[in-house]
């Protein structure tokens, strides 16, 4: 690392300023930081100094993503041998996968930090460094067979219009991944929605296409399914080859569904890490699964329909739920700021979450919306809160 420092350190005169690679500076300066903590300092105002900088922060919550960012690696190849009949093998579903998932990896960072290094470089700032995050995230919340010019497309608009035109990192409203996922849904939904678009068929570098699906495919996510059940009081829940699933089915997250979302295994090890580390709060994450928790178990009281019934522990463990709990309502920059704020903004996620999958058929995962929501009214909880810890030691001061 001392013979990188030294390299650096040498050829970075050429990026200052009256440098002959000036015109790069941005670019040198987003490297180097990433590489090593910054040696500059706050001029102004009050600040605590620690080595912990919000590049190491990001880097943290994109380990924290990489066991599910694996499974569903590993789950897009499985789903793919399962509903096109092939003999399984975990090189070849290792290698469906991945061949699946890392492009859609590329593209986000790709397009991404091309946009924020251009912006950078044009306003003759530093990189900003949210999109580390947000930059695996997006690949990670979208189906399998999601076509690389959309996601393009959808991840240049979230980053112009949903956090560039904010001013960059930290001053953004919505969450710049979920805006993503919005963008598609609402402007390609067939990309989005039905019972192809969640699992791989075609073939990627030979290695397998839709010629073999077995008659009982069902690609559609398991909340897909309940959405459209009529006649029964509570569905059977079935995986992409028509067998039962049983809870434990969920919970491993060998099912359809968006590509890091399934697995509440790898989900639970990347909550560990983020709280273990302290860069998540637990007070939103608990509050999320309480809001949705008490909000389902409700419904399953009225019971008049199919979605109604689901037992309420059954809607933690389906869609996008858990992995929206962890790793998207918890964004600290879009979420509330308040620790007393943070009980509230998570209860209404999850509640909302909940609300809008019983009462709204045609879209049976929630957890999209209840965090966009929630991230325009954040700010709000949090001034209601102040104001009312400010009232509180009024009456003290009066009395």
């Amino acid at each position: 690392m001392k013979a990188l420092r030294n390299f650096l350190d040498k050829v970075k005169p050429s990026f200052e300023e009256g440098g002959k690679l000036a015109m790069f500076r941005s670019v040198f300066e987003g490297f180097e930081t990433f590489l090593f903590v910054p040696d500059t300092t706050a001029k102004r105002g009050a600040h605590i100094h620690d080595c912990i900088d919000s590049k190491r922060v990001m880097s943290m919550v994109v380990i924290a993503l990489i066991p599910a960012l694996l499974f569903g690696i590993y789950n897009v190849g499985y789903q793919h041998y399962l509903v096109t009949g092939q003999e399984m093998d975990s090189c070849g579903i290792i290698s469906y996968g991945l061949a699946c998932v890392l492009p859609k990896i590329v593209v986000s960072y790709a397009v991404g930090l091309g946009i924020e290094f251009i912006v950078a470089q044009w306003k003759k700032e530093e990189i900003q460094e949210g999109f580390l995050v947000s930059g695996l995230l997006i690949p990670m919340i979208v189906p399998a067979s999601c076509p690389l010019w959309m996601l393009a497309v959808a991840t240049a608009f979230a980053v112009i219009f949903a956090k560039e035109v904010f001013g960059g990192t930290g001053m953004n409203i919505f969450n710049v991944a979920l805006i993503t996922r919005a963008f598609l849904f609402f402007a390609y939904p067939s990309a989005m929605s039905g019972d192809s678009v969640w699992i791989g068929t075609e073939e990627i570098f030979g290695l397998g296409g839709a010629t073999n699906v077995v008659d009982s495919f069902t690609g559609a996510t398991v909340l897909g399914q309940v959405g459209v059940a009529q006649g029964v009081a509570t569905p059977v829940l079935t995986n992409a080859v028509g067998g039962q699933l049983s809870v434990m089915d969920m919970f491993i997250g060998l099912i359809p569904g968006s590509i890091g979302e399934t697995s509440k295994i790898a989900i639970l090890i990347g909550a560990v890490i983020l709280l273990f580390t302290g860069i998540a709060s637990w007070k939103t994450m608990f509050s999320v699964f309480v809001g949705g928790a008490l909000t389902a178990f409700l419904f399953n009281q009225i019971g008049t329909t199919p979605i109604m019934n689901l037992p309420w522990y059954e809607h933690l463990l389906l869609g996008g739920f858990c992995f929206g709990a962890v790793f998207m309502a918890t964004d600290p920059v879009t979420s509330s700021r308040t620790e007393c704020g943070k009980y509230v903004f998570g209860f209404l996620v999850g509640m909302f979450a909940i609300v809008i999958r019983v009462l709204n058929p045609g879209y049976p995962e929630g957890m999209m919306l209840a965090i966009l929501l929630m991230n325009l009214f954040a700010p709000l909880v949090d001034y209601f809160v102040v104001q009312a810890n400010i009232n509180r030691r009024l009456k003290r001061v009066k009395k």
